[in-house]
């Protein structure tokens, strides 16, 4: 299994992923994605860490590499769990427009969406 969700790319592909979405910084402590919301939008961690909460409770510590909010664009669902900063964050910024239009143009982009998503299940 790769090690971060990017590594599953070539370069080109990275750049054709991180052009399709905005590059923005947040502080520690800021929460992009909160539990039991439209799944709106999904980010690319390239530096920090995060807490991913369900009930309050941790279930998994995220970074730089590391994708979030993805199976709730995919799944179409609300939320199932809010993400917190841990440190500042440098992330990519995608739209759930962004994210289908990737998984229609790049079918490596799906199958890594499915993948991640497989993986957390267990």
């Amino acid at each position: 299994m790769p090690a971060t969700f990017f590594d599953r790319f070539t370069p080109q592909e990275v750049a054709r992923i991180s052009a399709a979405g905005t590059r923005l910084t947040l502080p520690e402590g800021w929460s992009p994605i909160w539990e039991q919301t439209p799944a709106d939008k999904a980010y690319i961690l390239l530096d920090g860490r995060v807490s991913v909460r369900r009930g309050g409770q941790e279930i998994a510590q995220l970074g730089a590499g590391d994708i979030v909010g993805e199976a709730a664009i995919v799944g179409h669902k609300l939320r199932t769990a809010t993400v917190v900063a841990l440190t500042p964050l440098e992330l990519i910024h995608l739209s759930a427009e962004a994210v289908r239009a990737l998984c229609d143009e790049m079918p490596a982009f799906r199958e890594a969406l499915d993948a991640v998503a497989t993986a957390r299940l267990q």
